[in-house]
This record gives C-alpha cells, structure tokens and sequence, in this order.
C-alpha cells in the first residue's frame, strides 16, 4: 500500500514545527556565536583597540547567560514529564485474545501493533505516546514504507504508541463491531512510526510539559519567577507551532482513515450507531445511578455490564432500539478477556475517582457496591440519611413536632411546615391567610348548608385540579379566585390568599384573567412541550390518568437526538425542567425566578449550610496511587466533575422526596428500586413512582400541599406514623 496523502502532509506540517524549534536553537546560539567571532578577531589581531574589547567582553557575558537560560529552558523541558490519560493496564497474560485480534488487524492494515492495551472508563479510543523515559523502558523500533531509508544515526527510533480503549466497548459491542471500530485507530501507528512526526510531537508535548511544570503551585519565590520565565518561553513556542500541530493531527487521521477503509468498511457504519447508543448509556448510567452511590461512599464495581442492562431496558422501553437486542446473542468483546468482572471492577474505581474523586482503594467508608445490593444498600440509606438531616435542620430551625405524643419523625411535620395553604385552621381569618381561600370563602356565606360546603371543598383536592391551579405559580390571587365560586368570592379572601402582593395589584390582575380560560391548555399534555434531555419522563411508564402521553415516535426521535449530542451532563437540571413541564408550569416564569416561599427557602438554606458542615467535617481522602495511576498527576481530583454543586432549591427538593420514600416504604409497604435509565425509584405495589416529583415542587415552591396529599391518600401512605431514620 503507498504512501497515503494525509501521511505526507502530516510530515509537512511535522517539519514545519522542527524548523521552530530549530529557530529557536539557533536564536540561543546567536549571542555565543558572536562572542566567538569577537573573540576570534581579538586573538588574531584584526578586532582591536578600546571599543571592540568592551563589545567583546559584553557579548560574551550576554552568550553565557542566553545559554545558561536557554540549557535551563531545555532541561525543564526534557525532564517534564508529560501527561498520561489514567487508564487500567491490561497485560497481554489477561487478554491474549485482544491481543492476537489487534495483532491480526494491524497486519491486515500492513501498519506496527501497539505496544500495548490500555482501558479508560469512556466511551472512546486512541493511540498514545508513552515513550518518555518516565513512562516505562526504551523505545524499540518499528518500520514501514514511511520510515524505511529514512532513519539515520541521528534519529531516534520510536516505539509504536499504546492502544487505549474505552472500557464501554468492551462489554456493549460485539467482537466484529469492536474490530471494526479500532481498525481506523490502529492504521494511525503507521504514520506515528514516522520519525518527523515522532520527534514534532515529541517536542510539543514537551512544550506542554513545560508549562504544567511552570504552573505548579506551592513553589517558592525564587523557583517560582525562574519558572515563570520558562513557561513563557514554552506558551511562545506552542502558540507558534498550533496552527501546524493541528494540520498535522489531521494528517495523521485522514491517512489512517484512508489505510483503514480496506478494513470492515460496511461493519464499521453499523459499529459506529452502537458507539453512539453506548455513549448514551454510558452517561446515563454514571449521572442517574453511579453518582447517587459515590456520594454515599459506595462504587459499583460493575459498571460496564450495568451499560448493557441499560441499553436493554433502553431497546425495551423504545421501539427505535428494538432491533439492538437481536445482536446480543453474537459473542460479545468482553469475552476476549481472561477475567471480565476483574478488569470491570478496576474501570468502575478508576471511573469514581476520575468522575467523583473517590479513593485510590476500597476501604471502610469507600466500598464496592453489587447491583443487587444497590436498592437496600444505596437507595434505602440515601432516602434515610437525607431525611434525618431534613429533620436535623428542622430541629435547628425550632420546627415543633405536630403530634407531641409521637416521639419519632413523621412526614406529617415537614407537610405543616411548608404548607402556607393549611386548611385546618381553627379561625376563618387563619384559613383564609395559610389554607385555601376559596373553602373560607364557602365556609363564611354558607354556613347554614354544610353538605354544599363540603360539596364544594372537595373540587380543590383533586389531583387534577391541583395541576391545573398551578398554571400560574406567580400569581397566587388568580388561583384563589379561579377556585372559588363566583357568587362566593370576596375580596378579602383574595387578597389575603397571597399576602407579598400589594391589594390594589391583586385586584388589577385579578380582572382580567377571570375571562381568560388559561387552566384548560394544561390539562393534556402538547406538542410545544420541551423535550426532556435525560428522557426521564418518556422512559418511564406514564401515570394512570394522563392517557396522551409523548407517543413511541416521539419518543425514539428524542433519543436518537439525544445520543447523537451525548446528553446534558446536568441531569438535575434536567429532571427538575422535567417535572415542571410534566405538573404544567410556566417553563419561562420558572427559569427565571421559582417561586420558593419563605419558609422552603429558609430550610433550604439550612439544609445547604447542613451539607455544607458534614463535607467538611469528613476525613480526608487518601492519595496513594492507584496501580497504574502513577504517570499521572492525581491531585486535582476529580479531573472531570459530572455535575456543579446542587441549588438549594434541588437540595430540598430531594430531601422531601427522601422523606415521602420513606413514608412509604415504613407505612404503606413501598419498596427501593433501581432503575437502569433513572436510577434510584421507589416502588409502590410494584409500580414505579413516577408522578411524585411534580407534587414535591409544588410543595417547596407553592407552599401547596393538596397535589401532595391526594398522592398520599391514593398510595394508603399515612403522613402523622414516624419513620425510620438513620
């Protein structure tokens, strides 16, 4: 096979960042140069006299500094070791097969093997440099029509790269797919072997070294401005060789995408629709269902096969993933290794470390979790833990208990705290101020028929009625009205039913939005609706009374948009915009300003402050290395964060949720549950809970308990028993 046409313009570009570095050589010999010329003038008579003897001795002593500096530069920047992607280590003992099946391939891409396999808990492949003398032993030497005829004494022989792929691969594809989709990776050692590109990228991540070296913190003051000026040096170099570095790169993948279209062409289109879908899987799983058990101090130590459990909940669950399933009968990747469950045990720790910042190794507050242990010892102890610091606060925050015989937690007492609508009252003036205002209103003028009052209380309550009175959050005179009977309606209680508003406002919004039939729009769901990106909704079974649910088309399409953009990494984000389109909100109003009473955001901050105390109060992680960690600078931990820290608002939004779960299971037989695409659940007579989170919101935003209540009314959950806590 000839010479590809991405390979010689790689090694254009390759010799365009040498002839920098030689400039720069020569820059720092120009001065010394001089130096010998005067002095050479000098000693044969021909430079002399008063001025050439002060210029000579200048010149020299400026030579000898240039060379200490620039000897300087040049020792940091080959002592600088560069970075190294942590991975896991598989020896060609633990994987023969991998081995013979990349040895095979390289062969038929008539290109070098990779010197070794590495795994990384992504959902990615590359080919990388770890010829540096602090990356392991001598480089040995490959050739091939680039590098024959070319290499001379003063080359340096290079060492094919190591061959890293991502550990999801492994277990969702298939042997064929995982050949195919390494085949354009692997042909890139060909045009690495050449000794151009070889020693321009040497240099670069030289430079790149150099400048990490430079930005070091903790340094003295003298270390500190010596390096200061290197790192200068090296950002000027690296900025004048980027334009042709990135030519170059894409050099190198377009002749290895070229060499390797010989290679399982057709497979490789098919392979690359399983990349995507394990992509998809893959950030699913670690934000939805890893996440929740990092932050309890628990890792799931087989977190690639919980990928393929995923995906085939995902190819249930979605008729455009059906046919994903037929090809699980075919051998799978993972078993071209010796030991399957070993090497995923050591992905899933290095995927905690990288994506959490757990420990090095397991220990007593950092142990490995099954996926049949996750519902009872992840799930269940988050749900309490979480509860018995919303109580905790609530004790701080001088909360009494509503029943002083009970001496335990009840949900009862988070309900009467962030509930400014308590229809229980024992005064008129109190109903009509905290409870619902249009059941004072029928109470006050028609006393003398209580069957009609109560007739007419029970319309509030409804579920659906609580949904549809949550259309405009921010205007909570409107709701009032809209729920009391006209004939009934009297100022007072409309104005005392939202008491931040000024009367004579309430009243000017008040008129006209009686006409306007606004509730109707939400009580089925619409196409203008936003799609959920973390198909949370969709995925799930959709509740009894909401019978036009987002159809399987609909569906499927948003999922395959979805794993073409690789999901929004903030799921809580996600799930919450979820919620509030699912109870019907006004997504506008609660981007901008939710609509959080006093009382959920002064527990709220409580809470944060609470979160806050025990981060700090926890001992610190060890630092010891992991096994093959050691070539990578492990101290900014975790390299790549998964999600910013949770608002307050999302932080009380779980702990009430955590609260209601547990009611449940302690009071009405609920179960923990693990759900493949949304992780933690609760299960109540075997069902999924999926409706809770929107009557959660409108608790902690409203201060509106009735959505809440009728839930727990339906499920035969009794708030007033105590609970379990931890």
């Amino acid at each position: 096979m000839g010479v590809e046409a991405g390979a010689q313009a790689a090694r254009s570009r390759a010799l365009a960042v040498l002839r920098i570095r030689s400039r720069a050589l020569a820059v720092a010999l120009l001065p010394a140069a001089v130096a010998v010329v005067l002095l050479a003038g000098g000693s044969t008579g021909h430079l002399v006299g008063s001025g050439w003897h002060t210029a000579r001795w200048a010149v020299t002593c400026v030579a000898v500094l240039v060379l200490l500096a620039a000897g300087g530069i040049a020792l940091v920047v080959a002592r600088s070791r560069p970075a190294v992607s942590p991975t896991v280590a598989i020896a060609e003992e633990s994987a023969p097969d991998l081995y013979r099946m990349v040895r095979d391939l390289a062969d038929r891409l008539d290109v070098p093997a990779p010197s070794a396999i590495a795994l990384t808990p992504d959902c990615d492949s590359w080919l990388e440099d770890r010829t540096h003398p602090a990356h392991g032993p001598p480089p040995r030497e490959h050739r091939d029509e680039l590098t024959s005829g070319l290499r001379g004494p003063h080359r340096r022989a290079s060492a094919a790269p190591v061959l890293v792929i991502g550990s999801p691969f492994l277990w969702w594809m298939r042997v064929g797919e995982l050949r195919a989709v390494l085949a354009p990776v692997v042909a890139g050692t060909g045009p690495s072997a050449h000794p151009d590109i070889a020693a321009a990228r040497r240099f670069i991540r030289g430079l790149d070294a150099a400048v990490a070296v430079a930005s070091a913190p903790n340094r003295g003051p003298l270390s500190r401005a010596v390096l200061s000026g290197v790192g200068k040096v090296a950002r000027m170099l690296l900025s004048s060789c980027r334009e042709h570095a990135s030519e170059m790169e894409r050099g190198v993948a377009a002749a290895a995408a070229e060499r390797a279209q010989a290679v399982d062409y057709g497979l490789r289109i098919v392979a690359q629709e399983q990349v995507g879908l394990a992509y998809a899987g893959w950030d699913r799983l670690l934000t939805r269902v890893a996440l929740p058990a990092w932050r309890m101090g628990r890792w799931p130590s087989r977190l690639d096969a919980g990928v393929v459990a995923a995906l085939t909940e995902l190819s249930r669950r979605d008729r455009l993933a059906e046919g994903f399933t037929s090809r699980l009968g075919e051998r799978p990747a993972c078993d071209l290794l010796e030991e399957p469950g070993a090497v995923d045990e050591a992905a899933s720790l290095l995927a905690a470390r990288l994506f959490h910042g757990g420990p090095a190794e397991a220990g007593p507050d950092w142990a490995p979790v099954g996926w049949q242990e996750y519902p009872e010892e992840v799930v269940d102890r988050k749900w309490r833990t979480d509860a018995a610091r919303l109580h905790r606060v609530l004790d701080t925050l001088g909360v009494r208990r509503p029943n002083t015989r009970t001496d335990g937690p009840t949900l009862s007492r988070v309900l009467d705290h962030l509930s400014t609508r308590d229809d229980s009252a024992s005064t008129a003036d109190e109903r009509t101020t905290s409870g619902d205002a249009a059941s004072a209103a029928v109470e006050r003028t028609a006393p003398e028929d209580p069957a009609s009052a109560v007739a007419e209380r029970t319309a509030p309550g409804d579920a659906a009625s609580a949904v549809v009175e949550r259309t405009s959050p921010g205007d909570s005179a409107s709701a009032a009205n809209r729920r009391t009977t006209p004939g009934n309606a009297t100022p007072a209680a409309d104005e005392q039913t939202a008491p931040e508003t000024p009367a004579p406002a309430a009243g000017e919004r008040r008129a006209p939005e009686q006409p306007t039939p606004a509730p109707d729009p939400t009580r089925a769901p619409t196409p203008q609706a936003p799609p959920a990106p973390a198909l949370q909704d969709e995925a799930a079974p959709a509740p009894a009374h909401e019978d036009e649910a987002a159809p399987e088309d609909e569906t499927g399409a948003r999922f395959e948009a979805d794993a073409e953009a690789g999901f929004d990494a903030d799921a809580d984000a996600d799930a919450d915009a979820d919620a509030d389109a699912e109870a019907g909100l006004d997504a506008d109003a609660d981007t901008e300003d939710p609509a959080d009473t006093e009382r959920s955001a002064a527990l709220a901050a409580g809470l944060t402050a609470e979160l806050a105390r025990e981060e700090s109060a926890a001992p610190p992680s060890p630092a010891a290395p992991a096994p093959d960690t050691a070539l990578w600078d492990d101290g900014a931990l975790p390299l790549f964060p998964l999600q910013p820290p949770r608002s307050p608002r999302e932080l009380l939004a779980d702990h009430v949720t955590a609260m209601v779960c547990c009611a449940a299971m302690d009071t009405a037989g609920a179960t923990p549950g693990l759900d493949w695409l949304d992780g933690p659940t609760l299960l109540v007579n075997g069902e999924r809970a999926a409706d809770l989170t929107p009557r959660v919101l409108s608790l902690i935003e409203e201060g509106d308990p009735a959505p809440l209540k009728a839930w727990l009314i339906e499920s035969g959950i009794r708030p007033e028993k105590p609970v379990r806590l931890v």
